[in-house]
């Protein structure tokens, strides 16, 4: 087998540690019936270990070298389908509409940190077929998808993260478990979309703008972050204090301000 150079432009870091790996797919606890998506197999270090759980195992590959010889690299499994496609643009409702409506996808990955962030709001704009989502991410990232307010990690990714899906770190992993070794550490996080009924999906579009005022400036106050989308007075009004900083906000404190900009028609989503 042809040795595979990792290339910069995917963001290609391999894992290769087993203890790792088994410790992964101890979390995930694939069941032979699940639909499971692998995003980004790589040299199929997850893959092969995950095939002996599963019937079938779908997987998304962007690099055409890799995709074109997982098969054969693990011994032309049958249970294997290769998407060579990019997880970005991946529609994957599609992968279920010749199935049972109430079949659920389950994805993993070992993702590129480059594309972390916009591949999981792809993801969770397809909720609907997602059952949950297991991630190697930077350690930054899980970090800041999983903090609570009055910490330095919480901003505009935790609120909206949190918002559509439940999110807990579960392991660090240290850099020496890839090929080659990224400078920063990783962790895996288990997110679980949220079922958000109808108000609460009306909702988003405003609480989007929102967080995205409040964070806008970190140093600055809510008053003047958030001026021009609420004043000082409707702040006061909701019980929030026209003087905290974005960061000590909850949640329910963020979609309260949403809900606001909807009934004043100061929002500009």
């Amino acid at each position: 087998m042809v040795m595979h150079r990792p290339r910069k432009r995917f963001g290609q870091n391999f894992l290769e540690s087993e203890a790792v790996i088994r410790r992964l797919v101890a979390s995930i606890a694939p069941q032979a019936s699940d639909r499971m998506v692998e995003i980004g197999p790589g040299l199929g270090a997850l893959t092969r270990p995950l095939l002996e759980k599963l019937t079938r195992l779908d997987v998304i590959e962007l690099d055409r070298d890799l995709a074109s010889r997982l098969q054969a690299r693990l011994g032309d499994p049958s249970g294997l389908i290769v998407y060579q496609a990019d997880a970005l643009k991946f529609d994957y409702r599609a992968l279920v509409a010749d199935a049972d409506r109430d079949l659920k996808l389950r994805i993993v990955g070992n993702l590129p940190y480059n594309i972390s962030t916009p591949l999981l709001f792809h993801l969770l704009d397809q909720a609907d077929v997602i059952q949950d989502m297991h991630f190697m991410l930077q350690k930054e990232v899980v970090d800041r998808l999983t903090s609570e307010p009055n910490s330095k990690s919480y901003g505009r990714l935790s609120v909206m993260a949190q918002f559509r899906a439940d999110c807990k770190s579960l392991f660090s992993v240290p850099p020496d478990a890839f090929r080659p070794a990224p400078k920063v550490d990783s962790a895996i996080v288990r997110i679980v979309p949220k079922r958000l009924d109808e108000k609460q999906k009306q909702r988003l579009p405003a609480l989007s703008e929102v967080v995205r005022q409040a964070f806008s400036q970190r140093r600055k106050t809510l008053r003047n972050n958030l001026r021009g989308v609420l004043n000082a007075e409707l702040l006061e009004r909701l019980a929030i204090d026209p003087g905290r900083r974005a960061e000590t906000l909850s949640l329910a404190e963020f979609e309260l301000l949403a809900d606001a900009t909807m009934h004043s028609g100061q929002s500009g989503v």
